[in-house]
């Protein structure tokens, strides 16, 4: 039984001295808390078949982090392609047909199916041909509620596209964080929501189910980069039709009179920095403001995008820049850092993996 113990030790000992090192493990700050992992318009990977293997990257760095993080859910601000349907290659800007662009996303989705969720509001390159010049779009083709069992017990509702099908780009999903007496009821959207989707999402979070839930809502377009003013008047086929919504008009007419709308998630805006061959200006790619809803109530309104980091434009696709929102264990503080798992493996690239200044780590209040 000694020399059974004591190989059993020896075996134990030497799978732990194999497993990988690795370079820049991410910890909670308080071990009681829970996560969520935002995503920043992942389009720029999977335009180019040689930046596809970045965003693969970020979604096993989750895989590997679900338990250690206690990950509950995986939230993306749109943009899933650079194309929805189109194969006429312009290879002054991509090399991947829209086909190939969401069977890439799929592909990655792949590693966290089947153990958390993955929220996605709808973006405008996501809708149309090229720049949403209609509303089709393959968003309920690749992102589906059959494809991922953790979708079971967290999708509460949805609501139809603006093609009439069943579709996760208007949906709500419910979670429980450790710590906190409000649940999370996170609200996916539409790009440019319809006014029926706004009276949908409106009419759920203030129905007595949901009306003391803590929501988050999660749009495309909604902030400005930097100066975090809301987008309006933009010149989208679909922005221009007739009921569909901006960012202004998403806080004059939902956000600003639901009380329990408490944090707002977009992307869709930021520019390259001006100094791209030098350094990266990564605050043109964010924005973060806080108003008062009709209640009183401070709304968080954040932005986050990564397609210009990275080299621009054409450059890699975002770094692997994500976001870690912990939601601590006093039920009103969501702590947000911002990281990228491409610097993060490597010992001599782990110094850059961490953006600290005020607009990339802060403190969320929710009282």
């Amino acid at each position: 039984m000694k020399k059974v113990l004591l190989i059993t030790i020896a075996a134990f000992a030497a799978i732990v001295s194999f497993a990988q090192n690795r370079a820049d493990r991410q910890n909670l700050t308080d071990s009681a808390s829970s996560t969520m992992i935002l995503f920043g318009d992942p389009q720029s990977y999977v335009k180019y078949d040689i930046n596809q293997p970045i965003f693969e990257l970020t979604t096993l760095w989750v895989s590997d982090n679900i338990d250690h993080l206690n990950i509950k859910a995986v939230l993306c601000t749109g943009d899933l392609v650079e194309q929805n349907e189109n194969n006429a290659l312009d290879r002054r800007m991509l090399n991947q047909s829209s086909t190939q662009m969401w069977e890439s996303i799929s592909r990655s989705l792949e590693r966290i199916d089947n153990k958390v969720p993955f929220i996605a509001c709808g973006g405008n390159h996501d809708y149309g041909y090229k720049h949403s010049e209609s509303y089709i779009t393959n968003y309920p083709k690749y992102i589906t509620f059959e494809r991922n069992s953790a979708y079971k017990e967290c999708l509460k509702a949805d609501f139809p596209n603006r093609t009439g099908h069943a579709s996760l780009e208007n949906a709500a999903f419910e979670f429980e964080m450790p710590g906190w007496s409000h649940k999370i009821l996170v609200i996916s959207s539409e790009f440019a929501p319809s006014a029926e989707a706004v009276e949908w999402a409106r009419n759920l979070v203030t129905s007595d189910k949901y009306k003391d839930h803590y929501v988050i809502y999660l749009t495309h377009s909604y902030l400005q980069e930097k100066t975090a003013a809301y987008t309006d008047h933009e010149g989208y086929w679909v922005t221009k039709q007739e009921g569909n919504h901006s960012g202004k008009m998403l806080w004059e007419n939902l956000i600003s009179q639901v009380p329990n709308i408490r944090l707002v998630i977009s992307g869709h805006t930021g520019r390259p920095s001006p100094k791209k061959d030098i350094e990266e200006d990564n605050e043109l790619s964010v924005a973060y403001r806080v108003d008062k809803n009709k209640a009183g109530k401070n709304v968080h309104q954040m932005m986050f995008n990564v397609q210009t980091l990275g080299g621009g434009w054409e450059g890699n696709g975002g770094d692997g820049w994500l976001r870690i929102l912990e939601f601590m264990p006093d039920g009103k503080t969501i702590k947000v850092r911002t990281y990228s798992p491409l610097f993060g493996i490597s010992p001599s690239t782990k110094h850059l993996a961490h953006r600290t200044k005020p607009y990339d780590q802060y403190d969320m209040v929710i009282e």
